[in-house]
């Protein structure tokens, strides 16, 4: 039997690279765990197209994760340009909610007020931390159902002669 691993770097660059651009852009985020699942599987099957041997699931969840952790880095990224955009509209969706409600909850207003200040650092980071976690949970998933569906399956060996696989008489 080939021990041969392939290569997973470039799948999972692939796969977590369309996967992170689609999740990062305002109007197709609302699919986000679906993008992260899909590059995953992208990842897996650019995985088992190149290897010469047959993949465990292990290694589809492998690919998966690294798809993953490179989706959430990706989609940081590129979210960073959209995040004034999207807390001028968090903003005005806030100012408009009191006409709508009776009664506001009472940290609402000062979440109204404090609303276009920023991000810190920290919180960057923190929230980097766990878009990487949840999207590598995904990933693995993605991973797995990728394997499932395009990894190679490992076939019967023929026969030195080049003839039929001898059929199994042994219940005779």
């Amino acid at each position: 039997m080939n021990n041969q691993r392939p290569e997973m770097f470039v799948p999972a660059l692939i796969g977590g690279g369309v996967a992170g651009v689609l999740s990062g852009i305002p109007l197709f985020n609302c699919l986000c765990c679906l993008w992260i699942i899909g590059g995953a599987m992208l990842a897996s099957y650019l995985l088992a197209k190149n290897s010469p041997v047959a993949l465990s699931t292990g290694d589809g969840a492998i690919v998966g994760a690294f798809s993953g952790i490179i989706a959430a880095v990706v989609h940081t990224v590129i979210s960073i340009p959209f995040a004034k955009v999207t807390a001028d509209l968090m903003q005005k969706f806030l100012e408009y909610l009191p006409e709508y409600t009776e009664e506001m909850p009472s940290g609402l207003k000062n979440l109204m007020r404090g609303g276009g200040e920023g991000i810190s650092i920290p919180l960057f980071f923190l929230g980097l931390v766990i878009t990487a976690i949840v999207f590598s949970i995904l990933g693995v998933l993605g991973g797995i159902i990728g394997i499932s569906l395009f990894g190679k399956k490992f076939l019967p060996a023929k026969p030195e002669g080049g003839g039929d696989v001898p059929k199994d008489t042994s219940y005779r």
